[in-house]
């Protein structure tokens, strides 16, 4: 009499091989989205931290240019010498945006609606008479992975 599996029980084993699998995968292509949502609150929370050295060192001044100016006023001013950032970090919005290392200069009324475009980018506002300057956030109006508008962190 030979021992071996019937094809009935190989059957069953690959049917729940199939079941876990079909489980697993979705897990995981949700794990990679908010590993990058992760990277970019990461950064997010580094560069603030860099402003705040930057704030104390130059005697309560943050980086400032005009409204809407893409010429990199607080990468140069964070960067240059690499004192307070190695480099630039990108800010990604999984799902919604590709990763961006751009910054955009806001000066408006409303940081949250100064700029509607959009873009996924860094946003910054940059005016030292607004009550918000200094501040620095991702230009995104989608939500995250927790149903947290991206703008609001």
């Amino acid at each position: 009499m030979k021992k071996g599996f019937t094809l009935i029980e190989l059957m069953i084993v690959v049917a729940i091989l199939g079941i876990l699998a079909a489980v697993a995968i979705p897990k995981m292509a949700g794990l990679i989205s908010r590993s990058q949502e992760g990277a970019t609150k990461g950064n997010l929370g580094a560069v603030r931290s860099s402003l705040s050295i930057y704030y104390a060192d130059n005697g309560g001044i943050y980086p400032n240019g005009p409204a809407g100016d893409d010429t990199t006023i607080v990468q140069d001013s964070l960067t240059s010498g690499k004192k307070y950032l190695d480099a630039w970090p990108p800010a990604h919005a999984p799902g919604h945006h590709m990763a961006a290392s751009t910054v955009d200069s806001l000066d408006d009324s409303d940081p949250q609606t100064a700029d509607p475009t959009d873009e996924g980018e860094w946003a910054y506002v940059s005016n030292s008479t607004h009550r918000d300057w200094g501040r620095l956030m991702v230009e995104c109006y989608h939500t995250d992975s927790r149903g947290t508008v991206w703008t609001t962190y």
